[in-house]
């Protein structure tokens, strides 16, 4: 197979593509530009897609002994990541940057290039296994180690993209093992830190990163029922679950510490509440999508385990498709057999069946198990705390 293995300049994604060689395949490499004035340096195990990535990149090309090329989407990756992330955080959602770049980048506009190029498949270094159902079919399961396990992140993937994907690491039993191989192999990268938190803000100041972009304004910080408890300096910094930087003057009358629960931009306020209010008995999303084939009977309730962050424990729960006024194909819904903890708007839920990843959906609707408690034959509604 001719096959475009997109290089990061990380370690993982060279020993994929030297696998893929290795393999048989008739591989060229590329390395994605995702921003117009891309920094030099990393700092540390800080951001990635720096000019020493490209350069990274370029060397294990060469010691592999296959093209090379630089590709620029910055252009494509502000508009489908960047300012859907501004977009999502402005709104009073938690977005996750990584699933959308998956989705409409590396699965999405690069294949589309790929394939039009005549490439069968895109290769990454992702830790995730593909494996064909009886039909031929595509699914996609988690990798051989859970420590390293991205099925998660790549749960966005459809039946079509996951057709022309190919993950040479998904069984490998640990990361030690590809930074020996890497070694071996003589690739520069072998000991090169893995790159962590979101790419495109390397220093990690999230909050000052989108102050500098949509502003921010002083507003109130309440109880849900709507007692003034503080005063915040920017609702756009805040995500659910949040404990820490809270600033609030006084203490909640049981001494125990408050959670924010809920923001709203609209009125540029965030909810606080106890520890409790946090946990969620349902939750759903009108963007879904089915990694393969879809269950058989999606509108009756399945057993399945979920999965809301990248390293969250997979959660058992049952999960159908519901009709919805507002959506033609309706929504998936989420009830996880115990409450979860700090589930938020934006976030992505992913669905297992087993080792399989059955499909995903952005969340916009969640349920308080206390609300659902008080009230169980009521319908859920967006934000219902």
């Amino acid at each position: 197979m001719r096959v475009l293995a997109a290089m990061s300049g990380g370690v993982d994604s060279a020993v994929a593509a030297a696998r893929a060689v290795e393999a048989g395949h008739d591989v060229v490499g590329v390395h994605l530009a995702l921003s117009r004035m891309p920094g030099t340096l990393r700092t540390g195990s800080r951001g990635c897609c720096t000019i020493e990535d490209s350069m990274d990149a370029q060397r294990a090309a060469a010691t592999i002994g296959i093209p090379y090329y630089v590709w620029d989407f910055s252009e494509r990756f502000k508009a489908d990541v960047v300012d859907d992330f501004i977009a999502e955080y402005t709104a009073g959602r938690t977005p996750n940057p990584c699933m959308r770049c998956n989705e409409r980048i590396k699965f999405a506009a690069l294949l589309e290039k790929a394939l039009a190029l005549g490439f069968d498949a895109v290769c990454t270094g992702h830790y995730a296994t593909i494996i064909r159902d009886e039909q031929g079919r595509p699914e996609l399961h988690r990798a051989a180690a859970w420590a390293k396990d991205q099925s998660y992140v790549l749960g966005v993937l459809t039946e079509e993209q996951l057709d022309h994907a190919m993950f040479p690491l998904g069984a490998t039993p640990s990361k030690a093992e590809v930074r020996a191989e890497a070694a071996a192999r003589g690739l520069t990268v072998a000991a090169k830190p893995d790159s962590h938190d979101i790419c495109f803000i390397p220093d990690g100041d999230t909050r000052g990163w989108l102050a500098d972009r949509v502003g921010a304004s002083d507003g109130p910080i309440v109880e849900r029922d709507g007692t003034v408890v503080g005063q915040h300096a920017g609702a756009h910094a805040y995500t659910v679950g949040q404990r820490r930087g809270l600033s609030i003057g006084r203490p909640a009358p049981d001494g125990r510490p408050r959670f924010v629960l809920e923001v709203r931009p609209k009125d540029n306020t965030v909810v606080v509440g106890p520890k409790e209010s946090l946990a969620i008995a349902e939750l759903s999303g009108q963007r879904y999508t089915w990694a393969g084939a879809a269950p058989s009977d999606m509108t009756s309730p399945f057993a399945c385990t979920v999965q809301i962050r990248a390293h969250a424990d997979p959660v058992p729960a049952a999960a159908r498709v519901v009709a919805d006024d507002d959506s033609v194909g309706g929504r998936l819904v989420v009830a996880p057999a115990e409450p979860i903890l700090g589930v938020a708007t934006g976030q992505t839920a992913v669905v297992y069946v087993g080792t399989r990843v059955l499909g995903q959906c952005t969340i916009d609707r969640t349920v308080a198990a206390d609300v659902l408690a008080t009230t169980p034959e009521r319908e859920s509604v967006s934000g219902d705390r």
